[in-house]
């Protein structure tokens, strides 16, 4: 797995946006994905937060004529790991145990919650 920084809200939404495409894409592309969700932003907008994406290692870029591509460096699976592993080294030491714990204590699993995850880790 490829070691990424952590996103922002805007990163995100731009990398699922590039996840749900067949890469390569191009910023052109993604300006008129969002235009179409009601979303303009601007040519210089799109192409800033690119270039922080392939800062911070989520996405390759190559250079083709005046344009550039962009192919995904890190699967959404795999970004969803690197950021629950945070999460639990950070807050629960990096126990999941600490993290249900902490869940239960506050009220925030369902009976049906508590009876999927039992059932699931019965399964395992």
């Amino acid at each position: 797995m490829n070691l990424v920084q952590k996103l922002s809200e805007t990163e995100m939404e731009l990398m699922e946006a590039i996840w749900a495409c067949t890469p390569p894409v191009t910023s052109t592309e993604l300006l008129h994905m969002f235009a179409q969700k009601g979303r303009a932003w601007k040519a210089q907008t799109i192409s800033t937060f690119l270039s922080r994406l392939v800062d911070k290692g989520a996405l390759a870029a190559t250079r083709d004529g005046r344009t550039n591509k962009y192919v995904p460096r890190i699967s959404p699976e795999d970004y969803k790991l690197l950021e629950t592993q945070h999460v639990l080294d950070g807050l629960y030491q990096g126990s999941v145990k600490n993290l249900i714990a902490a869940m239960y204590d506050g009220d925030k699993l369902s009976d049906q919650d508590i009876s999927d995850l039992k059932k699931w880790f019965s399964e395992k």
